[in-house]
């Protein structure tokens, strides 16, 4: 595979991503407090209130929950529109932004998580970590380098 179809092929899964992100965005409010998500919330339950939760507690966690989502909507259209940008200007800029932003956000989430002994948020930041940062580091490096491909390419 050349590397303009690994670009093309980089950018779709980045894309797809951040879809992804949206459709969880527009489901937690919906979904916050459904039954689906009792394991979850019994975990979070069980790192905060060890010796058992209040009652109101799973309503304050599914309240949470739903407020969370317009925040995953919100960030990952904001992603997703410089991700578009980053494909069609092809300015190395771009993907160090994300990066950045992916760096600043990930160690600090995972803190908090930690802080809590809640480990399956741990596991999902270190996912998505794997999922974005590879493609973001090729974008990078290959878009970084691409101006000097093409005078090289216009010498020719």
């Amino acid at each position: 595979m050349d590397a303009t179809t690994t670009r093309t092929w980089m950018i779709r899964w980045l894309l797809a991503l951040c879809a992804l992100h949206v459709a969880a965005g527009v489901l937690l409010p919906w979904l916050g407090g459904a039954a689906l998500l009792d394991g979850y919330h019994r975990g979070i339950e069980a790192a905060f209130w060890p010796a058992g939760a209040p009652a109101q507690a799973r309503a304050l966690d599914g309240w949470w929950l739903a407020l969370f989502g317009p925040t995953v909507q919100a960030m990952a259209l904001w992603m997703a529109a410089l991700v578009w940008l980053g494909g069609r200007l092809r300015d190395a800029r771009i993907w160090l932004w994300l990066m950045a932003g992916l760096l600043v956000w990930a160690p600090q989430d995972m803190l908090v998580s930690l802080r809590a002994a809640y480990w399956p948020h741990v596991w999902i930041d270190l996912a998505a970590l794997a999922a974005m940062l590879p493609p973001l580091c090729w974008l990078w490096r290959r878009d970084r380098a691409a101006p000097a491909l093409r005078m090289r390419e216009a010498r020719a």
